[in-house]
């Protein structure tokens, strides 16, 4: 740690690289040379186009895209696209397929539903408190898109193996392990991820969308700022974009690249930090894991305690000894870590000794 800084283990805003906030702090007050703040540059100058320039090749290089995808960073956070996908892919009698794992695989389906869109629940893991990902799933042919979350934050649960769509689209929900990992991104038409767990801060979302999944688009009514096509023609800056998000994801992008090595390293510290935690709860009684194992999260981890009255001496202590974040999301209590691209393995050994002494101190 430096200075005072803890442990985040917050599942959002979450933390980000310390190379990243160190180089933030440095040109906050002069962005290369321009005598001006970051959050004070034009979005229409020079300095700024390198500045969404740079994250959008970045982005293309980690994913290994090609010119048949764009890349744009829209505002409204995820939860805005909730709506914009059914509103611009849905028109008339088409159709969607949704795949509900969880709180924010049903915020997605409610709002298609809001707007009078016809959607399917293709499978649910509702039955077992979204404890796990559904497999062997059948898709709707004529469906125009498949929706997935790709990690449920609160549950703790994460796709291992996207399903087969019979080449129905994919679009996912990927707010929470953007970035995480490699993609095969020929299975997704749309992929969209508040930058606040993984990528950067909050204010940002980021849209991947292929080219010809665009083209499907019945926009005419649809207002400019709701349409896909309007930031796409204009290299996401039809409107002032969110600089000071765009910036940042840019500078996390470029540590993903040079300081982890991309997304196949990612991916292997990713594995290594989450198994290093779910060793230690698998033998433990004492704490007990939420998520079913052939599902379980690289990005959340869940648990309770055995006893779960003494969660909240928990969740107290640890912050005390600086560790700080894993309270669970209110809707289901229970204790949760939050271990996205930026945690560390030095973070993530000083929660497994804390959980250890903690064990021992009130085991009966």
């Amino acid at each position: 740690m430096t200075d005072n800084r803890i442990f985040n283990f917050n599942a959002g805003p979450a933390a980000l690289p310390l190379k990243v906030l160190e180089e933030v702090k440095a040109s906050f007050l002069d962005f290369e040379g321009t005598g001006m703040s970051i959050v004070e540059i034009s979005h229409r100058s020079a300095a700024f186009d390198t500045v969404i320039n740079d994250a959008v090749e970045r982005t293309r290089r980690l994913l290994k895209l090609d010119d048949s995808f764009h890349v744009l960073f829209l505002q409204g956070g995820a939860s805005l696209q909730f709506p914009m996908i059914p509103m611009n892919f849905l028109s008339g009698d088409r159709t969607a397929d949704y795949v509900n794992t969880g709180t924010w695989s049903t915020k997605a389906a409610k709002e298609a539903e809001i707007l009078g869109k016809k959607i399917r629940v293709a499978a649910s893991s509702e039955d077992k408190n979204f404890s796990y990902i559904p497999e062997n799933i059948r898709f709707n042919n004529e469906a125009e898109y498949v929706h997935i979350t790709s990690n449920n934050t609160i549950k703790g649960t994460q796709w291992r193996k996207f399903p087969d769509t019979g080449g129905i689209p994919i679009v996912a929900d990927m707010s929470s392990d953007i970035m995480s990992r490699p993609l095969d991104m020929e299975k997704f038409g749309l992929i969209y991820a508040g930058a606040q767990k993984n990528i950067g801060p909050s204010g940002v979302c980021m849209v991947i969308i292929k080219k010809d999944f665009l083209d499907r688009t019945k926009d005419e009514q649809l207002p400019s700022m709701l349409r896909y096509r309007t930031f796409a023609d204009k290299n996401s800056m039809y409107n002032t974009p969110p600089c000071f998000g765009v910036y940042t994801i840019g500078l996390v992008l470029k540590w993903l690249e040079e300081e982890m090595g991309g997304l196949e390293e990612m991916e292997r510290f990713n594995r290594e930090k989450a198994g290093l935690l779910y060793d230690f709860i698998d033998s433990s009684d004492f704490y007990l894991g939420t998520a079913e194992k052939d599902s379980r999260s690289l990005m959340n981890v869940t648990f309770r305690l055995c006893e779960e009255s003494l969660e909240g001496e928990f969740i107290k202590q640890a912050q005390e000894k600086g560790l700080g974040g894993l309270k669970g999301h209110r809707s289901v209590g229970g204790c949760r870590a939050s271990i996205y691209n930026a945690a560390t393995r030095e973070g993530v050994q000083a929660l497994l000794k804390f959980m250890e002494n903690f064990e021992k101190e009130n085991k009966t």
